[in-house]
């Protein structure tokens, strides 16, 4: 909870932090990156509120409570945090790239794959016996090279707005969707199967072992404390599906077009507000205390479990839209953690 008060803050005669704004050309890792920004902060001489005041007057949208939580955390905030926050601390244009660009380096560091092994003779090693990786990190950063200097590669921190750096800013207001109250922010949910209340939408397997990293899925809601749902808008209507976990950080389901994981849905890290693979419409389905929803990905159809199974471990997939209660989903909108 943020205690701070007051608003903008008058001329002040000196900024109580150091003299000089700390640089990021030189930090190389995540906890060195996250110090530089509280340092920079501190440097800013305002107060969460008064941050989040002054990103106003650059058209961003930056809560208090927001700058604080990712402040504290030890995962890389979103690009697009870094471009508000930085804004916020007073620093000029050309001040701000650095800063991505050096978060941008950090991220790309942290998660590349270690380089092969030179040795000419050798025949090459078998993949590792055991489980596959859980979250697909790799497949978030190619994702992320797509996207280029002016993409999002996004990690932490709740914005609604974020189209690019330098681009300007749209507010994002609560969803036109009846029945789901959401914040401008986003809003922590938990999603169930219409058909199968019993369940939560929520991390599993191809239970055809053709892909083998993690999937959407539905299991028992008992077995579905994390990762933690929050649903992000976007913009003009749609959402994001983000899964936060304690261990592997937050990831944006995205539905896969290609490849043995076809039509599944997979958390990555890159997240994009503009990829149609990560961006959900919620479509109001039924009236009253039975309210159901649609969920439609702007790749196009909508989302159900697999061959409309309607037990544990379905993975839930992306189908030709039939109207049918099979691709109708119940969500709730739940308590901050």
């Amino acid at each position: 909870m943020i205690h701070e008060e007051g608003g903008l803050p008058g001329p002040r005669p000196a900024r109580p932090g150091p003299a000089r704004a700390p640089r990021p050309e030189q930090l190389r890792t995540r906890a060195e990156y996250l110090a530089a920004l509280r340092e920079l902060r501190t440097w800013s001489g305002l107060t969460y509120r008064e941050l989040e005041a002054k990103a106003g007057t650059h058209a961003d949208s930056l809560p208090a409570s927001t700058i604080a939580t990712a402040l504290g955390r030890t995962t890389l905030p979103r690009e697009r945090f870094v471009d508000a926050f930085t804004r916020a601390c007073g620093l000029a244009e050309q001040d701000v790239g650095p800063w991505l660009e050096a978060r941008r380096r950090i991220a790309t560091r942290e998660h590349a794959p270690p380089p092969p092994e030179k040795d000419d003779d050798r025949e090459p090693a078998p993949p590792p016996a055991g489980p596959a990786p859980r979250w697909r990190w790799a497949a978030g950063l190619l994702a992320a090279v797509g996207i280029g200097a002016g993409g999002t590669l996004s990690v932490q921190a709740l914005l609604p707005d974020g189209s690019g750096p330098g681009a300007p800013r749209a507010a994002v207001g609560s969803l036109a969707v009846p029945g789901l109250d959401l914040q401008a922010v986003g809003s922590w949910a938990e999603i169930r199967p219409g058909r199968s209340p019993e369940l939560c939408v929520t991390e599993g397997t191809d239970r055809t072992g053709r892909y083998r990293s993690a999937v959407a899925a539905q299991q028992p809601c008992a077995r579905a404390a994390l990762p933690r749902v929050y649903l992000e808008p976007v913009g003009d209507g749609a959402v994001q599906i983000q899964w936060h976990h304690p261990e592997h950080g937050i990831g944006c389901l995205t539905v896969m077009r290609e490849g043995p994981g076809r039509d599944l849905l997979e958390p990555r890290e890159a997240c994009a507000d503009d990829d149609p693979a990560q961006r959900f419409r919620l479509e109001a389905a039924g009236e009253g205390a039975d309210r159901r929803f649609r969920i439609r990905p702007d790749t196009g159809e909508c989302l159900a479990p697999r061959e409309e199974d309607t037990g544990p471990g379905a993975e839930i997939a992306r189908a030709r839209c039939s109207g049918g209660a099979e691709q109708e989903f119940t969500i709730s909108l739940t308590a901050p953690p």
